[in-house]
Order: structure tokens, then C-alpha cells, then sequence
């Protein structure tokens, strides 16, 4: 029998933290296991754009996301009097897992930005690392150098994000750039979407289109530019996490330097393992079925985890 659901609606409940107000996808279980996975999404996301991967994670056991504060259309941290910070964001991140899992393990897996925050927070509530049994980072990285951007590119995404961290700069760029009808004109020609549309055409490409016009709506302008600002100088090899980490990695990542990347996490880990996924991209598209999805869980990987092989 096929007990994989169908639709992500109905696993969705609303989220309430600290006068935040968001969603959470909650997948229980699906064969005999206790095994509780917390799944951190990164930037430019919503609970519906990751369930390809939310289904591929709930093959290890009972699947919950939570939205992050500003994205996925979860009231920003600014309407409660707060900074987009990678700091603030790991401290609803703490107070999320103390809420959740107050007497049980949890494996944790973290997509991009999503393993940025979850890393800080270990950094800054040490004693939450004695309830994640696994921590497994997707294209997850832990210092700006890591990036393969170009000293000349760099110096104008940080221009621009700055720009936009500011309410009112943000304000004219949700109502005016980001009008549908120029994001259908514009977007797919942009540097870094190009790869999203590459071989597209008919209606994969408008489906994909309508997604990412979602998403572009849906995740907070002032949110996305912040941490955009501080992933560029980013640096969280300063303070040791007492776990390791379990990392996946695609061979021609256009975003990321693989070796520095594991350079930097062996800093803070106490131990790194690296799993190749075979997907072309950095991440699944925004349409990407849990088949498509898959790669970004590799098999050896996932039978660590369940412990049907060692390392």
C-alpha cells in the first residue's frame, strides 16, 4: 500500500511564537519509528516550495517545518521590534525546539541559510546539542568565504542588500520590481535564476514562473536582503559545536567552494562527513517532486541515519 500524502494543505497548522505568527508542516511518521526530524529551510522558501524534500526526510520519521521569521510568509521579526539577524533568528529557532521536542531527540537537517541559523544557535544555547542525535547540513556553510562570488559581484550584492534592509527602499522594491508582470519580463534572464529556467520551456517553465512570483511575494524583502548582507560576512568558525556534522554537497555547486566549505565546518564540528548529491544544481527547483528531490538526501546517507550501515 502507498501511504505517501499528497497534499501539503492538509499537514499544515498555523504557528504562534512570541507574537510571530506562521505555519508548520507536520508529517507523522510513516512506518515504526520514534525518530523525531526537524527540517530548516534557507532563503527564497515556503512550506509548499520544500515538500518534495519534506517527503524524501519523512522516510526517516515524523517530519515537522516550521517557517522562519519573514519567510514563508511568517510575520518578520520587524513587527515585533526586532532586526532580521541571523542572531535573532537563532533564538526563535531555540525557542521553537524547546517547545517541540521538550523531552525527545531530534535529527536535524538544514538547507543553506537554514544550517547557518541552526549552527549559530547550537553556538549560542550549547545545551540544545545534547538533544539532536543527527545534524545533517544541505549545501550548508559556515563562512562568506565559502562563496565563489567574484570580488566585483560581492561588492554589489552587498550594496544592493544594504539598500534594501531599509523600510522604505524595501517598500518601493516589493511594489514596484517585483510587480508580476517584470518578474516574468526580468527574472528568468537574472545571473543567478538562469540555471532555475535552463532547458524549461512550455508549462514547466510558467509553472516554475508562478512559483517563484509566489515566493518573491510571500517572503519579506527586508528579511531576504538582511540576511543576504550577512551571509556575505559571515563567519561561524569562531565557537566549537560539540556535534558532527553529516554534510551534502553537489559537485558543480555554482554558489558554494566545496573544499572551503568543509575547512570551515571542521573548525566547529567536532567531526565532518561529506555525502555527494548527484543533482545538477544547487538545490531542487521550486516544483521539484520528492523524486526529484531525493538526490539531496543520498542513500548512504539516509541508512546512517535509520543505522542500517556504519560509517
Amino acid at each position: 500500500m502507498n501511504n505517501t500524502p499528497n497534499n501539503p494543505a492538509d499537514f499544515i497548522v498555523p504557528l504562534n511564537i512570541n507574537g510571530l505568527k506562521g505555519r508548520m508542516l507536520r508529517l507523522p511518521a510513516r512506518t515504526r519509528t520514534s525518530r523525531e526530524v526537524l527540517f530548516i529551510y534557507g532563503q527564497h522558501s515556503s512550506l509548499e516550495r520544500w515538500w518534495g524534500i519534506a517527503l524524501e526526510l519523512n522516510k526517516i520519521g515524523a517530519l515537522t517545518m516550521p517557517d522562519l521569521p519573514g519567510l514563508g510568509g511568517m510575520s518578520p521579526l520587524y513587527s515585533i521590534g526586532k532586526t532580521a539577524t541571523i542572531d535573532n533568528m537563532a533564538d526563535y529557532l531555540a525557542t521553537f525546539i524547546k517547545l517541540k521536542y521538550r523531552n525527545k531527540k531530534v535529527t536535524i537537517a538544514a538547507m543553506s541559510l537554514g544550517f547557518v541559523i541552526v549552527t549559530r544557535m547550537l553556538q549560542k544555547y550549547p545545551e540544545l546539542s545534547h538533544k539532536v542525535d543527527f545534524l545533517v547540513s544541505i549545501v550548508g556553510f559556515a563562512h562568506g568565504d565559502d562563496l565563489k562570488f567574484s570580488k566585483r559581484r560581492l561588492f554589489l550584492y552587498r550594496v544592493c542588500s544594504k539598500l534594501f534592509t531599509y523600510k522604505y527602499p524595501a517598500i518601493l522594491f516589493r511594489y514596484i520590481a517585483l510587480q508580476p508582470f517584470i518578474l516574468k519580463t526580468v527574472y528568468h534572464r537574472t545571473h543567478n535564476a538562469k540555471e532555475k529556467f535552463t532547458a524549461m520551456s512550455g508549462e514547466e517553465f510558467k509553472k516554475t514562473m508562478d512559483v517563484e512570483i509566489e515566493l518573491w511575494h510571500i517572503n519579506d524583502v527586508r528579511t531576504q536582503f538582511k540576511n543576504y548582507l550577512e551571509m556575505f560576512d559571515l563567519d561561524n568558525t569562531d565557537r566549537p559545536v560539540k556535534l558532527p556534522v553529516y554534510h551534502v554537497a553537489t559537485k558543480n555547486d555554482r554558489f558554494f567552494n566545496n573544499t572551503k566549505v568543509e575547512e570551515h565546518m571542521r573548525r566547529v564540528f567536532t567531526d565532518f562527513h561529506m555525502f555527494y548529491s548527484n543533482a545538477p544544481n544547487h538545490a531542487p527547483t521550486v516544483i521539484a517532486t520528492a523524486k526529484e528531490a531525493a538526490p539531496f538526501m543520498p542513500q548512504k546517507l539516509r541508512k546512517i541515519i535509520t543505522k542500517k550501515v556504519k560509517l
